[in-house]
């Protein structure tokens, strides 16, 4: 017996005989053409592969498999043409992780220094190519709202390599009024952009504006996203937020969410949205007789061609 495994077997076990035909997925994922390009035949076999190995893992039985076909049937059903009032495909990716999974796949970034860019979170449904740009100074409240909690926001768009300033960097903002909606779900109290604005950083890489503090709210309670989360018992609602997009065209962009840290919701966040440097603390502003609240956020960008630590 061999002094370095101090004793113990190294023998692994085989793997236990499924009583399943062990050639059924393989045959399945051979069957595709050779028409297939690379990338969908890595995709697709891989989704086939887990889907069966998930089926025989749970025994899924055929009354389970039934339900699942009318739950996506359902999931369909509730989908408005736009996809911004209702698209609950995109509310069941939402609460099961995926968007957020895929939007770190596709924008993490490990720095090689010691500061790291801002981090990105996920785009969200509400995002408007149409938000106008506005001055900086000025204001994204054109409807206001009695419970609204007025905020100017302030900070400074720098570059992840030198630090310095980035001039011109577009800084993109939308989020829902103080009743939790935005104005596509709300056009009797709120016209089309507001709460939406586009503004340019000065020379100084600097950006300033008036906003709403934001507030939480509930994902849609009428449809089968909800119904699966009741199954999981588990809650539909969104931490407060801001939703910005942050653009330069010599710079990796950074679509990302602000949450107030005194939110409740934030270890809960039905989407899985939240990260420890999107939290924010806002602070009471005096002097200003347009806003009672402050919040100084500075967006950190990588340049396009930065690659970071590679894995």
């Amino acid at each position: 017996m061999s002094p370095a495994t101090n004793g113990l077997s190294t023998q692994v076990d085989a793997p236990k005989p499924s009583k399943y035909d062990p050639n059924f997925t393989q045959h399945v994922i051979d069957t595709m053409g050779p028409n297939v390009t690379p990338r969908n035949r890595v995709v697709l076999s891989a989704f086939i592969r887990h889907l069966h190995d998930f089926t025989r893992e749970v025994e899924l039985t055929i009354e389970e498999w039934l339900a699942a076909v009318q739950f996506v049937n359902d999931v369909g059903k509730i989908y408005s043409e736009s996809g911004k009032t209702r698209n609950e495909s995109h509310r069941l990716s939402d609460i099961l992780g995926l968007e957020t999974l895929v939007d770190e796949i596709a924008h993490k970034i490990i720095s090689d220094t010691d500061v790291d860019p801002t981090s990105s979170a996920i785009l969200g449904p509400f995002w408007s190519p149409n938000a106008p740009f506005r001055e900086n100074g000025g204001t994204i409240i054109q409807d206001p709202n009695p419970d609204g909690k007025v905020c100017l926001m302030h900070g400074i768009i720098s570059d992840l390599v030198t630090g310095k300033p980035i001039p011109g960097a577009v800084f993109d903002i939308w989020q829902a009024s103080a009743n939790g909606k935005y104005d596509f779900q709300d056009p009797e109290n709120q016209t089309p952009n507001n709460l939406r604005g586009k503004f340019r950083a000065d020379e100084n890489g600097k950006y300033w504006f008036y906003c709403y503090r934001p507030t939480a709210y509930s994902l849609p309670r009428d449809g089968p996203s909800f119904q699966l989360l009741q199954m999981l018992d588990r809650h539909p609602m969104r931490p407060a937020h801001i939703h910005i997009m942050v653009t330069h065209p010599e710079y990796k962009g950074c679509t990302t969410q602000l949450y107030p840290k005194d939110d409740p919701w934030l270890a809960t966040d039905t989407v899985f949205a939240v990260k420890d440097d999107l939290v924010v603390d806002f602070k009471p502003l005096k002097g200003d007789d347009k806003a009672i609240l402050e919040l100084d956020y500075n967006v950190i960008l990588a340049p396009k061609d930065y690659k970071g630590k590679d894995f």
